[in-house]
């Protein structure tokens, strides 16, 4: 059994790395993919095109606006000279948000007298509407803080301080809150789910496509040591991937890696389980490598949808929340993101693992079972 197994494994890998074009495929364009989808999927919000209105054009205001420039979040591109100018700027898109100070402004403030301050945002984009907002608000509360620390009228000598409450906030796990801790780690599972399931998607048809079945009828060679042999080469390959992504996520974008690699790999030979289990069983059903590929697909992008990885889980709908059970992909970000940015162990994951462990035996145990050593 082991020659035969030896037999089969040599043959998949010179099939898989003979051609050069597929090397550069498997290896290369998987760092070149989560370099491009860093920078891409980043839900961070800098340098909006912002236009300042300042009808009162004294040191408060411009310091206010100074503050919004030197912020980084937001790019003053232009100052407004009339009102009619606050529209066309926002009809055209040419900037989304824009920042209005009415006449009175540095008096009104001088005076200890609440000063109105108006932000108009481009409201298409919901999501860096919000953003921007909170952006805007945070740089307004902290020009009130020093403000009421250095311009509050005196009373009888001494200075009056309004009591109030300071909120102190700091998030774990991701100090600076970068999308890119984020978003990178789930990159690397989606990846990995697109090649490892292209690739044993498209295993047992090429062999009918390319007239190689019959010779496979003929060998004593048994129906697990058939899969087996297609399945080892592809995991390796998934293995060589999720070294090279993390790799590049590490020392490229510097996310930082504070669980254990061991436990990584672990994890993605439970995930490499199901996303060859669906493979092959698309594999036996297809009569050709493109209705294959295009199956492939069928399954993909669902999965990426329902696996939490753009969209929370949480505000699905209550039956669609029950379908991502059965996705893989669920159980795997939250393993990666875990050990990436939380460096908890399996004490922690081990609900997630033990979901990748059932379902992987489950569909690759049904997908072995479907395969039959015949041409129909």
């Amino acid at each position: 059994m082991l020659e035969r197994l030896r037999c089969m494994l040599v043959k998949e890998i010179i099939q898989a790395l003979r051609d050069p074009r597929m090397r550069f495929i498997l290896f290369i364009i998987p760092a070149v993919q989560t370099v491009i989808f860093g920078y891409a999927v980043n839900t961070d919000v800098r340098n909006v095109k912002t236009a300042v209105y300042d009808q009162d054009n004294t040191p408060e205001s411009r310091d206010l606006a100074a503050r919004f420039q030197r912020s980084g979040y937001f790019l003053i591109t232009e100052r407004i000279g009339r009102e009619s100018r606050v529209r066309e700027l926002m009809d055209r898109g040419e900037v989304k948000a824009i920042l209005r100070i009415n006449r009175g402004f540095g008096a009104e403030l001088g005076g200890g007298r609440t000063a109105p301050l108006q932000i108009i945002l481009d409201g298409t984009d919901s999501n860096t509407a919000g953003i921007v907002l909170n952006y805007a608000s945070r740089i307004t509360a902290r020009f009130n803080d020093e403000l009421r620390g250095t311009q509050l009228p005196r009373s009888r000598g001494a200075r009056v301080f309004a009591g109030g409450v300071q909120l102190q906030s700091r998030a774990w796990f991701n100090e600076n809150l970068e999308s890119s801790n984020y978003y990178v780690p789930a990159v690397i599972a989606n990846i990995v789910l697109i090649i490892t399931m292209l690739l044993s998607s498209m295993a047992v048809v090429r062999e009918k496509e390319i007239g190689t079945m019959e010779q496979m009828i003929v060998t004593p060679i048994s129906r697990s040591e058939f899969i087996l042999g297609k399945t080892i080469p592809f995991v390796l390959i998934g293995f060589i991937d999720v070294a090279v992504i993390t790799a590049v996520s590490k020392f490229w974008f510097q996310v930082p890696i504070r669980g254990s690699l061991l436990l990584l790999f672990g994890a993605t030979a439970l995930f490499l389980m199901s996303t060859l289990g669906f493979g092959l069983f698309i594999s036996t059903i297809s009569t050709t490598q493109q209705q294959a590929m295009m199956s492939s697909f069928f399954f993909i992008f669902p999965a990426m949808l329902l696996s939490g990885f753009a969209f929370p889980i949480e505000n699905m709908p209550r039956v669609i929340q029950y379908f991502t059970y059965l996705n893989p992909l669920r159980y795997y970000l939250v393993i990666i993101r875990g050990i990436f940015l939380k460096g908890v162990g399996a004490d922690i994951l081990w609900p997630q693992m033990a979901g990748l462990l059932v379902l992987g035996s489950v569909i690759l145990g049904f997908a072995v079972k479907r395969f039959r050593k015949t041409l129909a």
